[in-house]
């Protein structure tokens, strides 16, 4: 967040205040190009920039809060995760092995989650010349590196399905008598 990190301004004029003693400070151009003061130079004009460069800071990190949130969308999309567990475990498959492996998937949403995955190098898709066409997918490296983290979501799931199932029961049975009651307008603090 951008307060968690050290704001170079801030300090800048905290170096400032206590080398020279002053609240505001002239600078001029020297004829070296450098900034100076009537004691010396100071920055650079790159350096005095500090808002350019703190904005350019924040594009950057929206920009991988971007990407991270598209990529978080895709892969933890249902099919995604099937299609990723399937091929990690399976190995090589075929469109119609894979559908029947996944079970309950459409054609059309399986060819749609295979391109995507295709786009976002997890999967490798390998057309062999015979007829009828024969496809082939696997995942890529990229892709086996994913499978561990989902592994690991599996694991979890395993784990504490116990206690998942209790919540939920206990939940449900709250909500059957009425006790719950939630409104989605307001915030309790």
């Amino acid at each position: 967040m951008f307060f968690d990190k050290p704001n170079p301004c801030r300090m800048l004029s905290e170096e400032l205040w206590h080398a020279d003693q002053v609240t505001t400070l002239t600078v001029m151009a020297a004829p070296s190009g450098k900034h100076e003061t009537p004691r010396g130079p100071i920055l650079s004009p790159m350096e005095t920039n500090c808002d350019d460069a703190l904005r350019a800071d924040d594009d950057a990190q929206k920009k991988t809060d971007d990407l991270a949130r598209d990529i978080i969308e895709q892969i933890a999309d249902k099919w995604s995760i099937l299609v990723i567990d399937a091929l990690g475990t399976r190995g090589e498959m075929r469109f119609s092995r894979l559908r029947e492996h996944i079970g309950g998937v459409s054609q059309k949403m399986l060819t749609k989650t295979l391109r995507q995955l295709e786009r976002d190098g997890l999967v490798s898709r390998h057309v062999h010349p015979v007829i009828p066409p024969r496809v082939d997918y696997r995942l890529t490296p990229l892709g086996n590196s994913l499978l561990d983290k989902i592994c690991g979501i599996w694991d979890w799931a395993e784990s504490h399905m116990t206690e998942m199932e209790a919540a939920r029961l206990q939940f449900d049975r709250k909500e059957e008598r009425g006790v719950t009651s939630r409104s989605p307008d307001r915030a309790t603090v």
